[in-house]
């Protein structure tokens, strides 16, 4: 388990709260464009996706982003035994243009990472941070083997260090390296560095999936 300073955690929170409450006023206007847009084509159905992930200290909760998928995306995608074996083998993801579950909308916000929005209400209720490892479902977790304690002895974050280092491009074992790295050496300044390469990487679409 890793030890941080209470000053961090209570300044990490500040700028959580203060980061989540002014993303959610900027990015208001095209939560309502994003709302519109599902009321058509392929599309069409509930705004929000949730799913159960693993928080700090294996606390499980919902995260939420703007739906990409159709309905009932995972039974789809596990009714496809061959599909889903290679879903499993290739790092929990699937290239787009072979994935049955992407809607049109959802390719262009996964592009633009616009998809990932509305995690701002999760960091504003306190189960995410800005910063931090990538909430994974329990497959995931078993990548970190001894390594599970230290992993989730934080809490996860809307971009973190694995995404600013390829994201989507670097999968397991590699990104159980990248993460458990944030969380030995976590700290403000690495913070303030993560969100500012998060823009850049963000408005250069890199490693988007």
């Amino acid at each position: 388990m890793t030890r941080v300073s209470y000053f961090y955690l209570i300044i990490k929170r500040l700028m959580d709260l203060a980061g989540s409450l002014i993303g959610l006023i900027i990015t208001s206007p095209l939560f309502l464009v994003v709302s519109i847009m599902y009321f058509f084509g392929d599309a069409k159905g509930p705004l929000f996706f949730k799913q159960q992930r693993y928080g700090k200290n294996g606390k499980i909760f919902y995260i939420y982003k703007f739906r990409s998928m159709v309905m009932d995306a995972e039974k789809k995608l596990k009714n496809n035994k061959d599909l889903y074996q290679k879903y499993l083998s290739n790092n929990y993801k699937l290239e787009q243009e072979e994935d049955p579950r992407i809607t049109k909308l959802g390719k262009f916000l996964r592009k633009t990472s616009l998809d990932e929005l509305p995690q701002l209400i999760n960091v504003l209720r306190g189960d995410m941070s800005l910063v931090g490892p990538r909430p994974i479902v329990e497959e995931e977790l078993l990548e970190y083997k001894n390594k599970r304690n230290d992993f989730l002895s934080v809490k996860p974050g809307i971009t973190g260090y694995w995404q600013v280092s390829g994201r989507s491009e670097i999968g397991y074992p590699e990104r159980v390296d990248l993460e458990l790295y944030y969380v030995y050496n976590q700290s403000i300044y690495m913070d303030i560095k993560i969100i500012i390469q998060t823009l850049i990487v963000v408005l250069l679409k890199r490693g988007a999936y």
